[in-house]
């Protein structure tokens, strides 16, 4: 008996799978490239079949549970095929300026639907140019992907239902969402970890798997690496260091501000507060490729402060920790030697992470006391050993540093997780 988990980032699709103990068993992935805006939906869709057809025969044929966790705020317009009727948005379009601001006006002060980025934005933005005819369905990334394997649409996770509204109190779309949105175009929410469907008959046949494969209601990206960690205690903490910053910090109390880019995740009885900044491994890739930020990073003491101070964005806009549309990078003076300026970035990211804990703490979430990482930057020493001194409380690699990892685990646990 097998367990996958599929993982959907900003560059790449990656797949997991464990048996009964957690053990991994396969793992493989798809890196995107560069997509076009109307690539993006087609190559998804190819990377998830491609995906789970290249896992071995033995193991598809035993294949029993399947999640899939997809970008936070990332949106389709569909009909009820499934078929996407406007390019999907991206979690960092900022488009929706307008449509955020009517939301700020009739949301529940504080809810995150009311960034310009959020689910809910860029839904009113879709409908106003399709039209009420013009779409059926708007789903969140995993939603999107799920319903593909199971031929069942319309259901979206708690996690990624967040930033289209989700009450958190009641769980389920609030009026003032109503009053905005026609609720008959939003997925159904259930529970993370919730058991949907089983792979449809055809989609079984064509992919080799077992039909009474089950497929479970998903996640973000940024809590499936929170789950791949494996923390426990109230003030863990997951940082998660790919394309963009992400914070996820297990709390006793739940904190939001809109101002800040600041949310919390319903986690059972307690809550996952944090935020996503825009900053960076993608701006680190702007100037450097993988053997070369290693070559560089053995130059720098992380013991020594850069006196350098940027805002390593990759273009206008920033989420968290401060949540401002129009903030500009800031990426001079570019010393002549590579070595500093890379010590100037990392530390500078450094501190955008040490800013969003301090932060989460001034709201009220519970003081961070320790901080796992995980994501492509979790294997930098040099960069771990300066975010230990900024932050001030250990900081590890996770065991676990895939998210795809974490969703494989949602697929054999299911609701359990958040117990």
């Amino acid at each position: 008996m097998y367990f996958l988990g599929i993982d959907f980032g900003t560059s790449g699709a990656r797949a997991c799978v464990i048996n009964a103990e957690g053990v991994i068993v396969a793992e493989d992935q798809r890196d995107f490239g560069t997509l076009e805006e109307y690539e993006r939906a087609g190559i998804w869709r190819e990377a998830l079949w491609d995906l789970v057809a290249a896992l071995p025969p033995a193991i598809r044929s035993q294949l029993s549970d399947i999640a899939l966790d997809g970008t936070s705020g990332t949106v389709l317009a569909c009909d009820e095929e499934l078929s996407p009727r406007h390019p999907p948005l991206l979690y960092n379009d900022d488009r929706a300026v307008i449509e955020a601001a009517l939301i700020a006006k009739t949301a529940t002060p504080g809810h995150p639907a009311a960034a310009v980025t959020s689910g809910l934005a860029k839904m009113l933005w879709l409908k106003k140019r399709l039209g009420l005819t013009g779409a059926r369905l708007y789903l969140n990334q995993a939603d999107w992907l799920s319903g593909l394997l199971t031929g069942r649409v319309g259901f979206s996770d708690y996690h990624n239902a967040l930033k289209m509204g989700l009450d958190l109190d009641g769980l389920k779309w609030p009026a003032w969402v109503e009053t905005l949105a026609d609720i008959d175009y939003l997925p159904v929410p259930v529970a993370p970890g919730s058991r949907l469907a089983t792979v449809s008959r055809p989609r079984a046949r064509y992919l080799g798997v077992n039909p009474g494969c089950m497929v479970h209601a998903g996640t973000t990206d940024s809590i499936a690496a929170f789950l791949a960690a494996g923390v426990t205690h109230s003030g863990d903490a997951v940082t998660s260091l790919g394309s963009t910053l992400v914070l996820k910090l297990l709390s006793d109390t739940r904190v939001e501000s809109t101002a800040h880019g600041v949310y919390s995740h319903w986690f059972g009885s307690r809550w996952l507060a944090g935020g996503a900044s825009n900053a960076g491994g993608a701006v680190l890739r702007q100037f450097f490729d993988d053997p070369m930020l290693a070559l560089l990073s053995e130059k720098i003491d992380p013991a020594v402060a850069s006196l350098l101070d940027y805002l390593p964005l990759p273009r206008i806009g920033e989420r968290f920790p401060v949540n401002d549309p129009q903030l500009s990078p800031r990426l001079s003076p570019r010393p002549a030697d590579d070595a500093e300026f890379l010590h100037g970035l990392l530390e500078s990211l450094a501190r955008i992470e040490a800013r969003g804990y301090a932060l989460l703490a001034e709201l009220g979430a519970s003081p961070v006391r320790r901080v796992e990482t995980a994501g492509g930057g979790a294997q930098n020493p040099v960069w771990t050993r300066i975010r230990q001194r900024l932050l001030g409380v250990p900081v590890a690699r996770a065991a676990h540093t895939e998210a795809a990892y974490g969703t494989a685990l949602l697929a054999r646990d299911g609701q359990s997780l958040f117990a």
